[in-house]
């Protein structure tokens, strides 16, 4: 995000997200779905936005149509939820184009992804793939993570999470089988009465995921805690296509 928008608390980011004038600038040609670059602005805030109408969304045979876009938004909660501020700020709102998701836009270069930075990112991976795995991310590809002009990494694209199934596809497989981080372990744990039926957390993704979601989140998070080392990859498919 920009210098304004780090200025601004979380709340702001939000409010002005929620309640924002959207107006669109064009479409972002590599896409899969229909993903349109924008600003969103109120009296006192303005800021680049990416905006991704549910009635855009190319339809997929294994995810419930018309769910993508809210799948973005479960991300951002679960990231915040976790402490980790992995997602840009993203909700779930009206636009030009009918309901859909809205994320503040992450200036970056686009020449940059995972592979360019790998060694300058090591100290968020073990984040991320702890992430993804609770997320059941079945789309990690390198371009899916973004360095700021702050050097701060971000994770974006989470239309494909939070399957009932297993469905985890990720190129940072670095990690597999190595014991998870005891701060780690101790945020997941913090999380596990959040995401219980009544928990706040369960409460706020109910808005966004199905209640057999849900349940497969706290899953695989008692899964997480009790094997205590990130996964090895499974039989087949594991890796996304393409990588980047």
């Amino acid at each position: 995000m920009s210098d304004t928008h780090n200025q601004m608390t979380d709340q702001t980011v939000l409010d002005t997200l929620r309640n924002g004038i959207l107006e669109l600038e064009g479409l972002i040609p590599w896409s899969s779905n229909y993903t349109f670059l924008g600003t969103v602005r109120d009296a006192e805030h303005e800021m680049l936005v990416v905006y991704k109408p549910t009635r855009g969304e190319r339809p997929l045979w294994d995810f419930p149509t018309g769910t993508l876009s809210k799948r973005e938004v479960a991300a951002y909660v679960l990231s915040e939820a976790l402490g980790w501020g992995l997602v840009p700020p993203t909700v779930y709102r009206e636009g030009p184009h009918g309901p859909g998701m809205v994320q503040v836009f992450i200036e970056h270069d686009p020449n940059e992804h995972y592979f360019t930075f790998r060694e300058e990112a090591n100290r968020v991976v073990p984040y991320i793939v702890a992430f993804d795995v609770l997320a059941n991310n079945a789309d990690r590809k390198a371009g899916h993570i973004l360095r700021d002009g702050h050097g701060r990494f971000w994770c974006i694209d989470h239309g494909i999470c939070f399957h009932v199934e297993p469905k985890l596809r990720t190129v940072l497989w670095d990690l597999a089988g190595q014991p998870v981080p005891s701060h780690i372990l101790h945020a997941v744990e913090h999380l596990l009465p959040r995401i219980t039926p009544e928990g706040d957390v369960a409460r706020e993704l109910r808005a966004y995921l199905s209640e057999e979601e849900i349940a497969a989140l706290v899953k695989r998070a008692h899964t997480f805690l009790a094997q205590k080392h990130y996964p090895l990859p499974g039989p087949g498919r594991h890796i996304p296509w393409p990588m980047v």
